[in-house]
């Protein structure tokens, strides 16, 4: 099994909000764009699976605007475990945050039939085998029918779209060359190989991208 990579360095950042709670900007500016792709192609019924949720901040939301699922939040962080739980108090459609490392081969096994996978702003913070075994373990995890959302920011074409992002990518690859932007094209390639099909590819604000997918069997 993998050992966890160290985001301390890259992770968001957060700030501490009420009780356990982290407050993270980045969260609080995306979470509503993508709501409205995940209210868009949420099945009817079923599990969900957040993978690296963070401060807790999108699960809480997702939760409540796509209540016919049942969201179990996951996260290597105990600190942002702890903030998970404290953003779900009272939302009966949230279990309690797990240990999850999506990188690791084989954690399909524990998490199978889901009906919904969604990942936010992580895909960069990690190497290229890791992404692809993370997509992989991701459509092996899903139950036929069942759908995959990615987001976060990309390489269109093997470039950066502007000066931030072409910056950000630099200092990501500074810290540790392994990381770094994934290729739209790329992303495109791993989601076909793991036996799912692109279903949409959505442009969002601030030059990020959303890519939906589904289980074909």
């Amino acid at each position: 099994m993998s050992k966890p990579r160290d985001l301390s360095a890259v992770a968001s950042f957060a700030q501490p909000a009420e009780g356990a709670q982290l407050y993270a900007p980045s969260a609080a500016k995306n979470v509503e764009a993508i709501s409205e792709v995940l209210c868009a192609h949420a099945p009817d019924s079923g599990a969900a699976l957040e993978i690296a949720s963070g401060t807790g901040q999108h699960v809480a939301t997702l939760a409540m605007r796509i209540p016919q699922l049942h969201w179990q939040p996951t996260e290597l962080d105990p600190v942002r475990r702890a903030s998970i739980d404290a953003y779900a108090t009272d939302i009966n459609n949230i279990a309690p945050a797990v240990e999850l490392n999506a990188t690791a081969v084989g954690w399909h096994t524990k998490h199978q039939g889901q009906a919904l996978i969604t990942l936010a702003n992580l895909l960069h913070l990690i190497s290229e085998p890791e992404a692809r075994t993370l997509i992989a373990e991701a459509g092996q995890a899903l139950a036929p029918q069942g759908v995959l959302h990615l987001y976060g920011p990309f390489l269109r074409d093997g470039e950066t779209t502007s000066e931030g992002d072409t910056s950000f990518h630099a200092k990501l690859q500074a810290e540790d060359p392994e990381v770094g932007y994934k290729d739209d094209w790329d992303i495109i390639e791993w989601i076909q190989a793991s036996g799912m099909d692109l279903v949409e590819v959505i442009e969002m604000p601030a030059n990020n991208m959303s890519f939906v997918a589904r289980r074909v069997f």
